[in-house]
């Protein structure tokens, strides 16, 4: 049975321990008419203020950073490069500014609206093992910044009661941060052992 997550789930200020508790849950899109579905495989976490690898290190407000200051159960989507657009899940209570970034997704539903998106033909881990191509897949960009996730809107995250044990999940230093100095060590970054949808990245 599909439990959309609430409001409390998003507000605990464990922001570490969330990005682990997303692994098995499912992020649901209905963008243009067209649902899709993916079981979340990977993740990281940012901490403010002390993650020097986070936005909102030293609590810093700016145009971009503000809506990681709302209360857990906004979409946080930024344009990394450019180019490709991340979705991130603002955590904790107003004010504490952390923030998850969704990583690598295992498609399980609308996935021709995925192939499509992804100008592919067939299904392989291409499709969604990614922080920035998972988005593209799922049809999410800058314009969905600041969505609240707690309705079945536009996008949403269930619980599907798949368990996963402390054996299941491989835990390492996040990717692209080594400007972050003794942040850059923190291992939370999180991956669904043996999955095959999880990003290339060592």
């Amino acid at each position: 049975m599909e439990k959309l997550l609430s409001e409390s789930f998003y507000l605990d200020e464990q922001v570490v321990d969330l990005g682990e508790a997303l692994l098995g849950k499912y992020l649901c899109t209905n963008i243009d008419g067209c649902y899709t579905a993916g079981m979340i495989v990977e993740t990281e976490a940012y901490r403010a203020p002390d993650d020097k690898a986070s936005h909102a290190f030293d609590n810093r407000r700016t145009k971009r950073t503000e809506i990681m200051f709302d209360a857990g159960g906004h979409a946080y989507i930024y344009l990394c490069y450019g180019i490709h657009h991340l979705f991130n899940i603002v955590t904790g209570p107003e004010g504490s500014a952390h923030a998850i970034l969704i990583r690598a997704i295992e498609p399980a539903e609308g996935i021709e609206h995925m192939l499509h998106r992804r100008k592919m033909s067939k299904i392989n881990y291409r499709l969604s093992n990614g922080p920035g191509i998972l988005t593209k897949a799922l049809g999410l960009n800058t314009q969905w910044n600041g969505e609240s996730l707690l309705k079945r809107k536009n996008i949403w995250i269930e619980d599907r009661n798949l368990t996963l044990s402390p054996q299941d999940i491989i835990r390492s230093p996040r990717v692209g941060v080594d400007y972050a100095e003794e942040s850059a060590s923190w291992n939370w970054r999180f991956r669904i052992k043996h999955n095959a949808w999880c990003s290339p990245a060592k």
